[in-house]
């Protein structure tokens, strides 16, 4: 393209009175301003057709936490004045479970409840429910513990956590495995659903069972 540049600008010239060395000079000039015209559109051409590139770098993702609830509900059952489900703030304890309840009738004993216990989802709080006294005997050189009611068998489905801790060999972690399993199963369809709680073996059923119903 250049060359047929050139070679026009010369036919042009060559009418002209220029010395020899004048037409070289102009031509050159005319030359170099064509060819700087020339590479200004070609790149501008190129700069306009050219696509953006994609962005393929790691993109930032922000992790989301789940909502906590708000609120929890438990079931206050027995000795009290106005037993029903009841809707507390979450971290509320035993105690405002009693008092949402209309506080426990007169004469009942509380003691057998922890009401600084922070209370769970779907928990459930016997106020006044029969208490039982644990005897101890030796039988063939071991030592084991006995539970006598006074006023009926444990429900293992609305038994409370010291309740529970109240049966033989039931501590507070076996008493939490019973909660825990009604909870998230339901209620106990049978006593020997016991021996499906982690850690409840066959001595420790046998001493369990005869003092518990549904």
């Amino acid at each position: 393209m250049l060359n047929r540049v050139k070679s026009e600008i010369q036919n042009r010239f060559s009418d002209l009175d220029f010395s020899p060395q004048q037409r070289r000079v102009l031509i050159l000039v005319f030359g170099a301003t064509i060819a700087i015209g020339v590479a200004f559109f070609t790149l501008a051409q190129g700069s306009s057709s050219a696509s953006p590139l994609p962005m393929n770098g790691p993109q930032l993702i922000i992790p989301t936490t789940a909502p906590v609830a708000a609120s929890i509900v438990v079931d206050v059952a027995g000795k009290v004045l106005h037993p029903g489900v009841y809707h507390l703030p979450t971290g509320s304890r035993a105690v405002d479970a009693v008092t949402a309840a209309g506080q426990a009738l007169k004469g009942v004993d509380l003691s057998d409840i922890n009401l600084a216990h922070i209370l769970i989802d779907g928990e459930q709080i016997v106020v006044g429910a029969p208490k039982v006294a644990v005897t101890s005997s030796r039988a063939r050189g071991a030592s084991k513990a006995k539970a006598t009611t006074s006023g009926g068998l444990i429900s293992i489905n609305t038994a409370t956590l010291a309740q529970l801790e109240s049966l033989p060999g039931v501590g507070p972690v076996m008493a939490g495995r019973i909660i825990a399993y009604r909870q998230k199963s339901g209620a106990f369809a049978a006593i020997s659903d016991l021996q499906k709680i982690s850690g409840m073996g066959k001595s420790k059923y046998a001493e369990v069972s005869p003092l518990v119903r549904l």
